[in-house]
C-alpha cells in the first residue's frame, strides 16, 4: 500500500497543482460537512471529490476504492450499532431478539452518519492520493503547525508501512509453511504473528533511534521544501 499512494500521489494529473487551493478544498468542504447537518451536502460533497478524484486527476477507480475500504467498514460497523441501539420511538423493524430493533431515529442517525463519514473520507482520499507527502508537511510547515507533530507525522507515515511490510513478509512465510491449512492451525499461526510482529515492531522503533541519533538528531527533521507550480 505505501509504494501504491507514493506512486499514485506523485503520477496523476492534480500532483503539480497548487497545493494550497487543494488543501482549502478538502479542509473546507470537510468542515462544512462536519458542521452542517445537510444530507445532501454530504452526497454533493463526496460526489464532486470522486470526480476530482476520478475524472481529473485520473486515478484508477480500483486505487481510489482501495483507499477508501477500510475506513469505510469502520464506518458501516459503527453505523450498523447506531441502527440497531440508538435512537427513540416506535420500532419500524423488531427483530425480536432482547427488544433490539431500528426506530425511525436510529435509521435517519445511522444514514446521516454514514454519509457524513463517506464524504469525510472522500475528502482525506482527494488530498492523500492528489498530493505528495512532501508537499503536505510542507503546507503543515507554512501554517505553522508545531515542529513536533510535524516531525511525529513524518515518523508515524514511514513506520505504518514498514508495519505493514513487516506484517506482510511473516506472513507469507507461514502460507509458504502451510500454516493457514486448518482452523487450529490458523489460530497458532494468527497468535505466533502478532507476538513476532510486537517484538518486531519494538526492534524497529529501536534501530530507527539509533538511525536518528548517528545523524545527530536535535528534535528536528528538515522537510524538503517541493518545487511545484504556482
Amino acid at each position: 500500500m505505501k509504494f501504491d499512494i507514493d506512486y499514485i500521489a506523485h503520477n496523476n494529473r492534480l500532483s503539480d497543482f497548487n497545493l494550497y487551493v487543494k488543501v482549502i478544498v478538502a479542509i473546507g468542504l470537510m468542515v462544512a460537512t462536519l458542521i452542517l447537518d445537510n444530507l445532501t451536502l454530504d452526497i454533493a460533497v463526496f460526489v464532486l471529490m470522486a470526480i476530482l478524484v476520478l475524472g481529473v486527476a485520473r486515478i484508477s477507480l480500483k486505487s481510489y476504492i482501495k483507499f477508501l475500504t477500510i475506513p469505510i467498514v469502520f464506518a458501516v460497523i459503527t453505523c450498523l450499532f447506531l441502527l440497531f441501539f440508538f435512537g427513540h420511538g416506535e420500532l419500524i423493524y423488531d427483530t425480536g431478539l432482547w427488544g433490539i430493533g431500528i426506530t425511525q431515529s436510529s435509521l435517519d442517525l445511522a444514514v446521516k452518519t454514514f454519509c457524513r463519514c463517506f464524504a469525510c473520507f472522500s475528502c482525506l482520499g482527494f488530498l492523500t492520493l492528489t498530493t505528495p507527502i512532501a508537499d503536505i508537511l510542507q503546507c503543515l510547515h507554512m501554517i505553522k503547525v508545531p515542529v513536533i507533530f510535524i516531525d511525529i507525522a513524518l515518523l508515524m507515515y514511514n513506520t505504518i508501512f514498514i508495519f505493514l511490510d513487516q506484517l506482510n513478509t511473516m506472513r507469507n512465510a507461514q502460507e509458504t509453511r502451510l500454516g493457514y491449512m486448518g482452523s487450529k492451525s490458523t489460530y497458532k499461526s494468527l497468535g505466533m504473528l502478532f507476538s513476532n510482529l510486537f517484538f518486531r515492531s519494538l526492534d524497529k522503533s529501536e534501530t530507527l533511534q539509533c538511525s536518528l541519533d548517528s545523524r545527530c538528531y536535535q528534535g528536528y527533521l528538515p522537510v524538503y521544501k517541493p518545487n511545484r507550480r504556482k
